[in-house]
């Protein structure tokens, strides 16, 4: 992250931010492992490390592929109105939120929706669903071989983020990121600073295309304390 987006979000200079590369992440890998040797000779006391909560849902085997998803007349419907950067414009990925909630929950967020507009609301579907849409990501885009695979997010995120910080020695959080300045922190080992790592992720250190990024390592090169440390 530039010294330029640091102040911006309100941040002193001398946050860095370094991605590393991993080989590819694969169901059933002890991730927290992989971590541990990716960063080793990187990563020390006082820093903090961001994990992408996709390498840690793969890991997890938290993902289903898409040809095993038989949408409902309803998911092409939603589907087709949904925004074209929404994960649930893909209508396999609409089905999966549709079997976790129930149809008339999602007829609800609908009806909510279409009366929010009246009053000029935005986005109150995405409201009243809520972490059944944001714990999904749609499969375009994403890097192979789980191009046609939609992934869930994390399995208790916190605790794994507390594991991996013990193995590594230092603060560690698991993220959810994209190229749109959209960033939110889902779990994170004890007295990691949430807000403020989040601000520091908007500018999306990880990669949004086929770096296989996943892992930054926040580094505070500036005086005082760190200010991702709480």
């Amino acid at each position: 992250m530039s010294s330029l987006a640091i102040l911006e979000a309100g941040l002193p200079p001398g946050l860095v931010a370094l991605p590393i590369r991993t080989r590819l992440v694969v169901r059933g890998d002890d991730l927290a492992r992989l971590v541990a040797e990716a960063t080793a000779g990187i990563a020390a006391n006082g820093d903090v490390v961001a994990i992408s909560e996709t390498a840690v849902a793969i890991a997890q085997g938290r993902y289903i592929g898409a040809e095993y998803i038989r949408p409902s007349r309803l998911a092409y419907a939603l589907a087709r109105r949904a925004g074209a950067m929404a994960t649930v414009s893909q209508p396999e990925s609409m089905q999966l939120v549709i079997d976790q909630v129930g149809t008339a929950r999602v007829l609800g967020a609908v009806a909510a929706h279409v009366v929010g507009r009246l009053r000029g609301r935005r986005g109150v579907f995405y409201e009243r669903l809520g972490e059944a849409i944001a714990t999904i990501d749609g499969y375009t885009g994403t890097l192979p071989p789980y191009e046609q695979a939609i992934v869930f997010g994390p399995d208790d995120p916190d605790a794994f983020a507390t594991a991996c910080a013990e193995k590594l020695g230092c603060g560690c959080a698991i993220v959810d990121v994209n190229d749109l300045r959209k960033a939110t922190v889902l779990g994170a080992s004890p007295n990691v600073a949430r807000e403020r790592l989040t601000t520091a992720l908007l500018d999306n250190p990880h990669g949004n295309s086929d770096q296989q990024t996943p892992i930054v390592v926040f580094k505070w090169r500036g005086e005082g304390a760190n200010p991702l440390w709480g």
